[in-house]
């Protein structure tokens, strides 16, 4: 499994570095190489946690390393989707480095074993773990797009046209993009906590026990829903979209790593390990 990761890690690189010259020099045939790099990435990807998941019998969370590669992989699958529905070159640039970051911080974090817990056979859990990280995996691209459209935003103010006004897509564009990721993340993230709920009442007895990360939880779910809710109601678009889509994102960062480590609770156990 490590070798594999390893394979994967080295191919999700070498597609950031390509889409980094694509962006420079902006050959369509960079873009290509960046992109089938970083599917063969995901391939190995997948096998490596297929088989990690085959031999331990549960789905591979069970510590930091196993969450961290979980994460990396949702980001990679949802990012080939999405790029390959939406035609977006370009949106590389930003999802090929950020998976690469997420592997090489996965790789160099303690591989602590931890036994099979029969609380990670149960099916809500799967459903719940597997909904969740595509769920904020399509966020974090979202919160992606947001960068790239103040990027060329403020590219446009300037008036000198330079660097990114040539080679980032037209405003309305990103902010498409944008929405598409901010509508599939937060219908995947409702899902999650959904069964996330029913997971607690089979295991615990009752839906909420109000432990850090539910709570973190539930402030990342209001947010996306008062800033899809102001989108369609309001007409919050372009700018203002795209600052609460990054802030939503570092949200998700401190939900999913921060809250862990500095406040105490039940789904800390894992991913402290």
């Amino acid at each position: 499994m490590e070798i594999l990761v390893l394979i994967a890690c080295g191919f999700y690189f070498l597609s950031a570095a390509g889409y980094l010259f694509y962006l420079i020099f902006q050959k369509n045939y960079l873009q290509r190489v960046g992109f089938d790099l970083l599917l063969a990435g995901f391939i190995c990807h997948t096998i490596a946690l297929g088989l990690g998941w085959f031999h331990s019998g549960v789905i591979p969370v069970r510590n930091l390393y196993e969450t961290l590669l979980t994460a990396g992989w949702a980001t990679a699958g949802i990012f080939l989707v999405f790029s390959y529905r939406l035609r977006m070159k370009i949106f590389g640039i930003y999802a090929a480095p950020l998976i690469t970051l997420i592997m090489i911080v996965a790789t160099q974090v303690a591989r602590v074993p931890v036994d099979a817990r029969p609380l990670f056979n149960n099916f809500w859990l799967v459903v719940h773990i597997l909904t969740i990280f595509l769920g904020e995996a399509a966020l974090a691209l979202a919160g992606g797009a947001g960068v790239l459209y103040l990027i060329q935003e403020q590219a446009i103010k300037t008036k000198r046209h330079g660097f990114f006004y040539k080679r980032l897509p037209s405003l309305e564009l990103l902010d498409g993009t944008g929405y598409a990721c901010l509508i599939s993340g937060f219908t995947l993230m409702t899902f999650g906590l959904v069964t996330g709920i029913i997971y607690a009442k089979s295991v615990w007895g009752h839906f909420w026990s109000w432990d850090p990360k539910e709570i973190w939880a539930g402030i990342t779910w209001l947010l996306y829903a008062a800033l899809l809710h102001e989108r369609l109601t309001v007409g919050w678009r372009g700018r203002r979209s795209a600052i609460l889509a990054i802030i939503g994102f570092a949200v998700i960062v401190f939900t999913f790593l921060g809250v862990n480590f500095f406040l105490q609770g039940h789904h800390g156990e894992f991913t402290r390990l």
